[in-house]
């Protein structure tokens, strides 16, 4: 039986020949040693790392441990390690540790970890870490707060670690995982604002909103926020944000810098040049102590006296400033703007960039929805206004929309979810027009197209049972929906009636004057029409023959007692026979050649319904001449 002391090694050199390992019994028999003495052995070399274990099945197989030195460890990675003993005494650090923290190897190296005060893995939380640990690893993150108020992100393992001598302690590893942190946070926080700015109700501030996220992102910054208008072609001032900023600029400016507004014409003109497209990235300038392009004035497109601008950077200690444009689509909104003083930077520039454009997508859906509301206002007040009844029918046949004037018409309104089969039973009571009604609708509307007016005349009955003609005009939209305006055309449909009666009653009575029109051309008496006035406004055949005129219009338009021996004895009968009466006698005329010869003379009056006179016609018959005195 081989020495006790030996088997340890006997071990290691059986096991170098078994690259898969071997069970305690087939150790045992290799070395022809007791099982148990074998056992005991191997506990111990796994407690000082030579040996590894694994289960498979119910047996534990063991191999040489594959071991790599500490120190080409340290060196080749770019993590942070601490190595510690029991007593949390600093027995190895790495390169990567030491320029982290700043720190020499032999300053470093036997200081117990909570007294040498390290950033990150002497904080309280790293330090009940590593003293709660036991058998098993345990990583944790932990977050480390700078000097400058910026915080780091660490993921810490604390590895169980036993030395060459078997003596317990512990490994710490740190992973940086700020850019990881940072980016789920950005990402967290675009979705978190996307979600907002679709939330936000119109009476809501969204500039506000929008600079009190951007503060978020660059914390200890100042910041504005500008919205432009196209109509105006001005940008105003409608948010400003950080600790005493809006307070300071008020004593500076002189007022309140909130409404500020200021001419948008010089940003685009010389030697600006700026477009929305040039607006879109977020653009950095230094401004103290020297301009690094331009100043802070001419970045106010100079519309704040130069010796302001300088009291607002030494006020507030600024030395950056970054502005960019809320730009969608080529349209302009407005624009922001960050002013840094010292140490401060925009550390997250794409997802500033990303949260200004999400902000800008949100202040165009409120433009658009603000210019969709005005629209739907002007076209519901233009047919409120309207002096036609309006009714919009949606594809499923149901009442949308009336006006007012509608429901003056048909005495009530219809619900929204009223069917258009149901309120044609109630304005066509009667069954047989309604049927009527209806087929004349739906062969106006077979014969139509999308766009195309169909009129038609109805005569229904509304809510006081009154009858109504009216005109229909239906128009079938794009989208199917029934545009219809109702026109109440019953007193204009009984004029119309009237005045058919009247034009028959007149073409009745013009056919009668045209008879008695042609007597009178036709009689061989001599006979004029007077009108009140005396003046002759017809003369026939006869009479123009009678007294030598070859035309009538020498004889029309002349005073009737023109043609008269005695004029004044004329106009006596005239006035006579106007005022209702009637004259018969003989007087003496005068031809057209002056030859006088004698007349017999009837004169009536020319009365219109209701008796009242309107004319006289005169009759006159030649007598026997006599000769001239």
């Amino acid at each position: 039986m081989q020495p006790e002391q030996d088997i340890p090694g006997r071990i290691l050199r059986t096991l170098k020949f078994r690259p898969k390992g071997m069970t305690i019994t087939e150790i045992a028999r290799a070395l022809k040693a007791n099982r148990n003495s074998a056992s005991k052995h191997l506990e111990v070399m796994q407690a000082a790392g030579q040996v590894e274990a694994r289960l498979v099945g119910n047996a534990k197989v063991y191999s040489i441990a594959q071991r790599v030195p500490l120190s080409a460890f340290l060196c080749f990675t770019k993590n942070l390690i601490l190595v510690l003993d029991a007593d949390l005494t600093i027995v190895q650090a790495n390169d990567q540790c030491l320029r982290r923290f700043g720190r020499a190897k032999e300053e470093l190296v036997g200081q117990n970890l909570q007294e040498a005060a390290l950033p990150v893995v002497s904080s309280p939380e790293a330090l009940t870490v590593v003293e709660g640990l036991e058998r098993e690893q345990v990583i944790t993150d932990i977050c480390h707060r700078r000097d400058d108020g910026r915080e780091s992100f660490y993921r810490m393992q604390a590895i169980p670690t036993t030395f060459e001598g078997g003596e317990k302690g512990c490994t710490i590893v740190l992973e940086d995982i700020t850019e990881q942190k940072r980016y789920l946070r950005n990402m967290a926080f675009l979705a978190r604002t996307a979600i907002d700015l679709v939330d936000l109700q119109p009476v809501e501030d969204i500039y506000g909103y929008i600079l009190d996220r951007l503060q978020e992102l660059v914390p200890g910054a100042y910041g504005y926020i500008l919205s432009y208008s196209e109509t105006d072609h001005q940008f105003a001032i409608r948010a400003v944000a950080g600790e005493g900023f809006r307070e300071g600029l008020t004593e500076l400016l002189g007022r309140d810098p909130v409404n500020l507004a200021f001419p948008a014409t010089r940003a685009f003109d010389a030697p600006y040049h700026q477009t929305p497209l040039s607006l879109r990235d977020l653009q950095e300038f230094v401004l103290r102590p020297e301009p690094s392009s331009w100043s802070f004035y001419d970045l106010c497109f100079r519309a704040i006296p130069e010796e302001v601008c300088e009291a607002i950077l030494e006020r507030f200690d600024i030395v950056k400033f970054c502005f960019m444009g809320l730009v969608w689509r080529d349209h302009l909104f407005g624009m922001t703007g960050i002013f840094l003083p010292p140490g401060r930077e925009v550390e997250s520039r794409e997802t500033v960039e990303s949260f200004v454009r999400l902000a800008s997508i949100a202040l165009a859906r409120r433009e658009t929805a603000e210019q969709l509301r005005l629209s739907e206002a002007r076209f519901r007040g233009m047919l409120d206004s309207s002096p036609f009844g309006v009714a919009l029918v949606d594809d499923d046949r149901r009442f949308a929309y009336v006006n007012r004037r509608f429901v003056e018409i048909f005495g009530y309104e219809p619900d929204k979810g009223t069917t258009s089969p149901e309120w044609v039973r109630q304005i066509f009571p009667d069954d047989d027009y309604r049927q009527e009604a209806i087929d004349a609708w739906h062969a106006d509307l077979e014969r139509s197209v999308p766009g195309q007016v169909r009129p038609r005349t109805f005569t229904i009955r509304d809510r006081d049972r009154a009858k109504k003609t009216i005109l229909s005009r239906a128009v079938t939209l794009p989208d199917g929906t029934e545009y219809i305006t109702c026109e109440d055309i019953t007193e204009e449909a009984r004029a119309y009636r009237l005045l058919v009666m009247d034009i028959a009653d007149l073409r009745r009575r013009e056919q009668e004057l045209l008879i008695k029109d042609q007597a009178i051309a036709s009689t061989r008496r001599a006979v004029a029409l007077l009108a009140p006035d005396g003046v002759v406004t017809y003369a026939n055949a006869a009479y123009l023959a009678l007294w030598g005129y070859p035309v009538a219009d020498e004889v029309q338009g002349s005073d009737f007692s023109r043609f008269w021996e005695h004029p004044d004895e004329i106009r006596e009968i005239v006035r006579t026979v106007l005022n209702g009466g009637a004259w018969h006698g003989e007087q003496t005329a005068h031809r057209n050649d002056g030859t006088r010869f004698p007349v017999d003379l009837l004169g009536t009056p020319i009365v219109a319904e209701g008796g009242r006179v309107i004319g006289m016609m005169a009759a006159a018959t030649a007598r026997q001449s006599r000769p001239d005195v």
